[in-house]
């Protein structure tokens, strides 16, 4: 799937998400989520690993319409730990 993130284009693949966060541990969540696999991560930290900018460069939303376009479950708040 192609996406713009930050002004810049990417074509992402929900396989290609998932392998480059497989044994990155999630850091704790304190704003908007996606599940990959078992595990909530933080959606600045996915987009960071995923496109390699500066988290500042681009927003949480714009990482969460391509994550959701790809399939992920996105949540705008961290989900129960219960």
């Amino acid at each position: 799937m192609r996406c713009t993130i930050a002004g810049h284009s990417f074509y992402l693949q929900a396989s290609e998400v998932e392998a480059a966060l497989s044994g990155i541990k999630p850091e704790p969540i304190t704003g908007s989520c996606v599940r990959i696999g078992r595990r909530w991560y933080p959606v600045k930290q996915v987009g960071a690993v995923v496109t390699r900018q500066d988290r500042r460069d681009f927003s949480a939303a714009e990482v969460m319409r391509a994550l959701q376009g790809l399939g992920f479950t996105c949540a705008p708040t961290p989900p129960d730990a219960s």
